[in-house]
């Protein structure tokens, strides 16, 4: 006997009060608490997936529904559900749902978190329904210059190639070089905090005010921050993206990204039930549509890497502190750019708001660029006789890892692309991981009288 569709959607309801009750008490926790247990409660882990006090990994396809009406109900989006994995799974839910809640920390914010298959296809989703073409209008987005160089890629090739305008802003902690590429036509503003690798920030409050002054959203990627040093959406940002293949996936095991948008972003030209919830739109209708999705076994790494995210980015953090001051008083080294250094000019601004969570200490990562005092063979040379540093064109890993930008991370954005930039050839991007400090500063050390 049909149960009827209504009797899912009132069944449907009782649980989703039940989810927002827990969630509530989950906001109440600290930053630990909440990165570990996310919104996996013990009761669920009783009840339903045979008491594993780790979240299981889902590794099915697809779901199986009770009858036709609860089908229709789940596949109409009546009823929670998730149906098909490249629409939504449970395990990356989970995921997605503490990301959610770790970027409005300390905050009476709402936010949506989605996971996605890369950090790149983050970027990709997260911007590409805020450019949409609206009549014959031309349609342009405002972005600092100091970008991950597949971030300037897809933002100087990939978006004109749409009819797509990029306004570059050379000085993002410049407010006033913002203002001046905004028009009508704007869509967006976008940062890095810090950048990578050039450890660029911006005043967030203040951008997101020009932003919103303007009617459109401040889109910021902190990856190399994370929530445990940074939570834009709580100083005025709308969206926040990540490579979780970096700093929360610290492991190196698996590919990924989340877009975290907070609820009722600022966008002009969105309808109403975009602005609302605009990651759960993109996952329920753009990002159903092209498929970028996150595998199960991913989620369940990243899960797995996050539930100590604070811990490692305090070690990373001071760790790097102690090298970039041993880089800083090196005689092979022209220049350090590190937000942590008293007198980097945008010290100030970065200090006003990356701190770790819970503590009053401020810290600035796990990142680090320098200027080999040389020429691009001597920054070669250099580069090749590390022993334990890892060279590689990755970051964030507990392994320290070491670059060099212009062969490697932004080779593809050309000599232009770098000047405008500021990335010299003999630039090295340094990512410090778990090594005891010393170890990592004499191999430094070692590889510069080379």
């Amino acid at each position: 006997m049909s149960k009827g569709v209504s009797h899912y959607i009132e069944q449907a309801k009782v649980a989703a009060a039940k989810r927002m009750a827990h969630r509530k008490t989950v906001k109440s926790w600290k930053f630990d608490t909440i990165a570990v247990h996310g919104m996996y409660s013990l009761e669920e882990a009783i009840n339903t997936t045979c008491g594993s006090i780790a979240e299981p990994i889902f590794t099915s396809t697809s779901q199986a529904f009770r009858d036709s009406d609860e089908m229709e109900a789940g596949l109409s989006y009546q009823i929670p559900a998730w149906a098909y994995s490249r629409i939504h799974n449970p395990t990356i839910f989970y995921l997605e749902e503490t990301l959610a809640l770790l970027e409005t920390y300390g905050s009476d914010l709402d936010a949506t978190g989605l996971c996605t298959s890369s950090g790149m296809s983050a970027i990709k989703q997260a911007i590409e329904p805020l450019v949409a073409q609206i009549g014959n209008k031309p349609v342009n987005f405002v972005t600092s210059t100091q970008v991950y160089g597949g971030t300037f890629q897809l933002f100087s090739v990939r978006m004109p190639e749409r009819g797509v305008e990029p306004r570059w802003v050379k000085e993002p902690g410049n407010l006033d070089a913002w203002e001046e590429q905004i028009d009508e036509n704007t869509r967006f503003l976008y940062a890095e905090m810090p950048s990578n690798p050039q450890q660029s920030c911006i005043d967030i409050e203040k951008v997101a005010e020009l932003a919103h002054k303007h009617n459109i959203p401040l889109v910021l990627d902190t990856t190399i921050s994370t929530p445990a040093l940074l939570r834009p959406l709580t100083n005025g940002a709308d969206i926040v993206v990540h490579s979780l293949t970096k700093t929360i996936g610290s492991s190196g095991s698996s590919l990924g990204g989340a877009i975290v948008a907070r609820h009722n972003i600022t966008a002009h030209y969105l309808d109403e039930d975009q602005k609302k919830d605009y990651a759960l739109w993109l996952k329920l209708l753009p990002f159903r549509d092209s498929g970028p999705c996150m595998t199960p076994y991913s989620a369940y790494f990243f899960l797995t890497e996050i539930k100590t995210l604070r811990t490692k980015m305090a070690q990373y953090s001071r760790n790097m502190e102690k090298v970039v001051e041993f880089l800083n008083n090196h005689p092979k080294v022209e220049k350090v750019d590190y937000l942590g250094l008293q007198d980097h000019p945008l010290h100030g601004v970065a200090k006003k708001y990356m701190r770790l969570a819970d503590s009053d200490e401020n810290l600035y990562g796990h990142l680090c660029s320098f200027i080999v005092n040389g020429s691009v063979e001597d920054t070669r040379r250099f580069f090749d006789n590390l022993k334990i540093i890892a060279r590689a064109t990755d970051l964030g890993r507990v392994k320290s890892i070491a670059t060099i930008p212009s062969i490697s991370t932004h080779q593809q954005q050309g000599e232009e692309g770098r000047e405008m930039a500021g990335i010299p050839p003999n630039m090295v991007r340094l990512c410090v991981g778990g090594e005891d400090p010393t170890d990592i500063i004499n191999d430094l050390d070692q590889a510069l009288k080379a």
